[in-house]
């Protein structure tokens, strides 16, 4: 999608791009069977992976371990790339495009901050309503567990 804006050298008009943000997202597994959830005090409300936006200039595996220490406490080690997430309305806010990874643990003491009122050890099959596509992202995690067997 495109519009135009004026070039602040030349003042004619040029193409501008409206493009989707950048976010991460992070599945934080605790074997056999638990994944770390947060409750989103901001919009929109509800259970979520612990994620967040991309800093200008910073690299998505950074910004994974960054957003999982603000939301959960953790120090986390990525081990996978799970996918990436970009339909246009898995945000309501705007659109956004999310790298995910999955994560293990590497401290134990969860603590919830940043934008997360809560961070709680849910069962894999017992999960609660969850933000975004966020369902989605544990679904297609599942998956790849169960292949991995």
């Amino acid at each position: 999608m495109s519009h135009h804006k004026h070039c602040p050298a030349c003042g004619q008009q040029v193409p501008a791009h409206k493009n989707p943000v950048p976010t991460v997202d992070v599945v934080i597994f605790f074997p056999p069977q638990s994944i770390l959830l947060i409750e989103r005090k901001n919009f929109p409300q509800g259970w979520a992976l612990p994620g967040g936006f991309v800093d200008y200039g910073e690299r998505a595996e950074t910004a994974a371990v960054r957003e999982a220490k603000e939301e959960t406490g953790l120090d986390v080690v990525l081990t996978d790339l799970l996918g990436v997430y970009s339909h246009p309305g898995r945000d309501p806010r705007l659109h956004t495009l999310s790298v995910v990874y999955t994560a293990v643990a590497t401290t134990k003491d969860i603590n919830a901050g940043d934008d997360a009122g809560k961070a709680v050890l849910f069962d894999l099959n017992s999960l609660p309503e969850m933000a975004f596509d966020h369902h989605r992202i544990v679904s297609d995690f599942l998956n790849k567990l169960n292949r991995l067997g």
